[in-house]
């Protein structure tokens, strides 16, 4: 199968679309222009806010796994197992920010039904929130494992990707996470950090396509 330098460029595009889709939606849960506290925001946010933004999960999602077929062809030099591994693995941490997005509906509305009736909106958002958690956990031992074969190709050549691309993986964002939003406040915490596991893929899905701008056909 071939595919033309057109095509490897939109589908990097569609990846940053991805990233820049479910962004939205996050923002869609968490902003509040004179609140930071995500729980307290998502209580008062709309109705259509709250569908609005469990839609761009799947919208999202789609994008993501386009920009995904990107990646592929730049492990095309990589052995077919571990490619396979890899892709598999990179899936299945995309596929998993949809999903993990879409159940924050329950955490959006119970925060809502809670700030309503005035109840405890920790405790009224502690079950979906472990639910959340829990599928969190699934997805961490798949991100590690996809990390350490990505990062190990890269550096060894087997991809069309150059080494620096490592540093937009998401593994070393994800790293440096804490740190960030500690020196962030107000209106741009909310917005980096609220967004901060998307926004890391911008970044990589924008480094990916710089750095395959140029490729040819690949078979």
């Amino acid at each position: 199968m071939k595919i033309n330098q057109f095509w490897i460029r939109v589908l990097g595009i569609f990846g940053i679309f991805g990233g820049l889709t479910l962004f939205a939606g996050d923002m869609l849960f968490y902003y509040d222009p004179i609140n930071t506290n995500f729980r307290e925001n998502m209580g008062n946010a709309s109705d259509f806010r709250i569908i609005t933004s469990g839609i761009t999960s799947l919208i999202a999602t789609w994008f993501y796994m386009l920009g995904l077929v990107q990646v592929y062809y730049a492990l095309k030099p990589t052995k077919p197992l571990l490619r396979n591994i890899i892709l598999i693995c990179f899936g299945a941490v995309l596929t998993a920010y949809g999903v993990i997005h879409g159940a924050y509906i329950a955490i959006a509305t119970s925060s809502k039904l809670a700030t309503q009736n005035n109840l405890d909106i920790n405790k009224a958002v502690y079950l979906a929130t472990e639910a959340n958690n829990i599928l969190r956990l699934f997805i961490y031992p798949i991100f590690g494992l996809l990390s350490i074969l990505f990062i190990i190709q890269v550096w060894k050549r087997k991809t069309l990707y150059p080494r620096w691309i490592i540093l937009f993986f998401p593994l070393i964002p994800f790293l440096i996470q804490s740190p960030i939003c500690k020196n962030l406040s107000g209106n741009i915490w909310t917005i980096i950090c609220g967004g901060y596991l998307n926004l890391i893929l911008v970044v990589f899905f924008t480094a990916s396509t710089i750095a395959l701008w140029n490729i040819k056909n690949i078979r």
